[in-house]
């Protein structure tokens, strides 16, 4: 029998109480919703997206830009950008966002970030706080908020356990779906950034980044692999 964890057990049971409450006993929950929080059917989907009204867990819609697939050069051509380069963008943004997170809403237990290619995954932060509360806060103000030029879009997930969300065979390098499966490819850190954010070791402190309030003001901004992130 598969083993199934303490906190998909307690949010199934919460979730069930919620859905008998609110009189909807009709129609079938969508298990890709329910397993990792997005369905590419979207509002078009014919079975339930039940959303959480609690959970540990929020995402941050569509917020990571992979520059492999976004460089560009001053004509609109592709740019080359290695995956040395790539990875170096990768953990500068990945640590802003876990730092940031933390530091302002609670402690993280867990934050993945999907590198799929489909709409409804591309990009996607999932952040697994160690209280509701801090999540239920984050989700409040982060929708307020702007991030690299675009709008901030929170909400809370039910993914609990994302050894049920993620793609197995892409973790052993045999996805034939490619980023356009529907389990989330979760893409690592460096060996040492994870050290670094879920050890004991020093972190640096920077700026907030997160904008509030209204767009910030547009400025002419590199396309280059390299830049750095303005923060929420």
């Amino acid at each position: 029998m598969p083993q199934v964890s303490l906190d998909l057990v307690v949010f199934l049971v919460r979730q069930r109480c919620t859905h008998a409450l609110s009189g909807n006993s009709s129609g079938v929950n969508c298990s890709f919703y329910f397993k990792i929080g997005a369905c590419r059917h979207g509002d078009r989907c014919s079975r339930l997206h039940n959303k959480p009204t609690f959970s540990q867990t929020i995402v941050l819609l569509n917020l990571y830009r992979n520059p492999q697939n976004t460089a560009q050069t001053a004509d609109g051509s592709h740019c080359h950008v290695s995956d040395v380069e790539v990875q170096d963008h990768y953990d500068n943004f990945f640590e802003e966002v876990f730092t940031e997170l933390q530091e302002k809403y609670g402690e993280i237990e867990e934050m993945n970030v999907c590198d799929n290619l489909g709409d409804h995954l591309v990009g996607n932060v999932y952040v697994k706080f160690r209280r509701e509360e801090d999540a239920e806060r984050a989700v409040a103000e982060l929708n307020n908020r702007w991030f690299n030029g675009q709008a901030v879009h929170a909400e809370l997930s039910p993914v609990t356990d994302f050894r049920e969300s993620c793609c197995r065979q892409y973790e052993m390098g045999e996805c034939t779906r490619g980023g356009f499966c529907n389990f989330m490819h979760l893409r690592p850190i460096s060996h040492n950034l994870r050290r670094q954010l879920y050890g004991r070791g020093p972190r640096r402190r920077s700026p907030p980044r997160f904008h509030t309030g209204h767009r910030p003001q547009e400025r002419n901004r590199r396309r280059s692999p390299d830049h750095r992130h303005s923060r929420f």
